[in-house]
């Protein structure tokens, strides 16, 4: 597939970095120009996405190795936003997508990310490989509803 345009963040993994990657990813996808609600779409998709990474994929660890990689591509009406780490990687991909599935329970984890992210956005897959990391990939056909860009 031909992209038009594309871009990739590469950021430690810090809680204070998710909402640097929200801002990013906002303002790359600004030159679809998106509604409100399709913005805070992609925004809350990737936060959960980035958030996963951050938690679930390298917890504790902080080794200088923990990096999460966003990339965004645009093709037509459609954002492609990948989210990728090198953590722990997940043992039971559809297990962790099941809603209220959490492997924190003791926490203030609510088991809902992946659920945000399949609610939010057209399209997304996971793939994972234990001990190697994590790759979630999304996609969002913005302007289905914006009456000025018909």
């Amino acid at each position: 597939m031909q992209y038009e345009n594309e871009m990739k963040l590469e950021f430690v993994s810090r809680s204070a970095n998710e909402s640097f990657a929200r801002v990013a990813v906002a303002a790359f996808l600004s030159q679809l120009n998106p509604t409100l609600e399709e913005v805070a779409d992609v925004k809350t998709a990737l936060s959960e996405a980035v958030t996963n990474c951050i938690v679930h994929g390298y917890g504790d660890r902080k080794d200088g190795k923990d990096l999460i990689v966003v990339e965004c591509k645009v093709s037509g009406r459609e954002l492609y936003v990948s989210v990728i780490d090198q953590g722990c990687g997940i043992e039971n991909v559809e297990q962790a997508m099941e809603p209220l599935f959490t492997t924190k329970p003791d926490s203030e984890r609510c088991g809902m990310g992946f659920a945000f992210m399949e609610a939010f956005m057209d399209e997304i897959s996971v793939t994972s490989k234990v001990g190697e990391g994590t790759r979630v990939d999304m996609k969002k056909i913005i302007g289905r509803g914006n009456k000025f860009d018909q």
